[in-house]
């Protein structure tokens, strides 16, 4: 195992988790991977096959494969439609639900924002009486659960949380709860104003991280490059090197001390290649940063 392995988010239609994405994994040379449960953009909670979690979980764990669930972004715990909320609590149980069976260390969520009418202190509360309990069931489901891993979003609308500080509201209505962490994702941090391609930072970032979130609670980042520019609020992933924040700015992701152990999985552009394996030049990019670290 590498000090932070690199990997990717994988598809899963067709022969499904270990049949189409860690076959992708394998012809892209991931070292970790992320996958849907439930179609990313719908509010459907389809039941797994028991057979085939058990075949990917035990698969991941022979090959040392980290493996992630992303819930669906329609989900928004700040939401001011009620239905909205309830069918949040329903997605994001379902993932958790999901995550234990297929043995993922963590599901990732984006933070949302404050819609119909919320205040920022409303959709707060808000987030505090929906999300908080599941955290808090988590031990329940069974097995070994994953992490609640919170993603800040780049900035757009009235969103809970896109900067780095924003987190410690964020994490103070969860009670700083022990089974909840971070996923950084480098797009969004730029685009909600952290100049990661300026010298020094991105550990600039890592270290308000720390500061803000506390020590350990960094879990997953999502390594993405950004057609926009800083402070955009865009949130448009590019290939590693082919956006505004540039290559060198990710080798510090491999060499600051919060990192340790802790995986990064591109979601970037699929560069096309003949077989459908374009994230392979991507992986190598990181996977070179990373060997000049030592």
């Amino acid at each position: 195992m590498h000090r932070n392995p690199i990997g990717a988010h994988v598809p899963v239609a067709g022969r499904g988790l270990v049949g189409t994405g860690l076959a992708y994994a394998e012809k892209v040379g991931a070292e970790a991977v992320q996958v849907f449960v439930a179609n990313p953009r719908g509010w459907a909670t389809p039941a797994g096959d028991p057979r085939k979690d058990a075949e990917f979980r035990e698969a991941c764990a022979a090959r040392g494969v980290p493996a992630y669930i992303h819930a669906p972004y329609l989900i928004n715990f700040g939401s001011g439609d009620a239905r909205t909320l309830e069918r949040s609590v329903e997605s994001l149980r379902h993932s958790l639900v999901r995550g234990t069976a297929i043995g993922a260390l963590g599901v990732v969520v984006h933070t949302g924002s404050a819609t119909s009418g919320r205040t920022r202190a409303e959709a707060l509360r808000q987030v505090r009486e929906a999300m908080l309990p599941l955290a808090d069931a988590l031990d329940e489901f069974g097995g070994d659960p994953p992490e609640l891993l919170l993603e800040p979003t780049a900035g757009q609308g009235s969103s809970l949380c896109s900067r780095i500080e924003d987190l410690a509201e964020y994490l103070d209505a969860l009670d700083h709860h022990p089974r909840v962490g971070i996923c950084l994702d480098t797009c969004h941090a730029f685009a909600a104003g952290h100049d990661l391609a300026a010298e020094g930072g991105t550990a600039a970032a890592l270290d308000q991280l720390a500061s803000v979130a506390g020590p350990n609670r960094l879990r997953l980042v999502h390594a993405n490059d950004s057609k926009a520019g800083c402070g955009s609020h865009l949130d448009r992933h590019a290939n590693i090197g082919a956006g505004e924040i540039g290559a060198e700015p990710f080798a510090e992701l491999f060499r600051h001390p919060s990192t340790e152990g802790v995986p990064l999985i591109l979601e970037t552009p699929d560069r096309s290649s003949p077989e459908g394996f374009g994230h392979a030049e991507d992986v190598a990019t990181l996977a070179k940063l990373r060997a000049r670290q030592g």
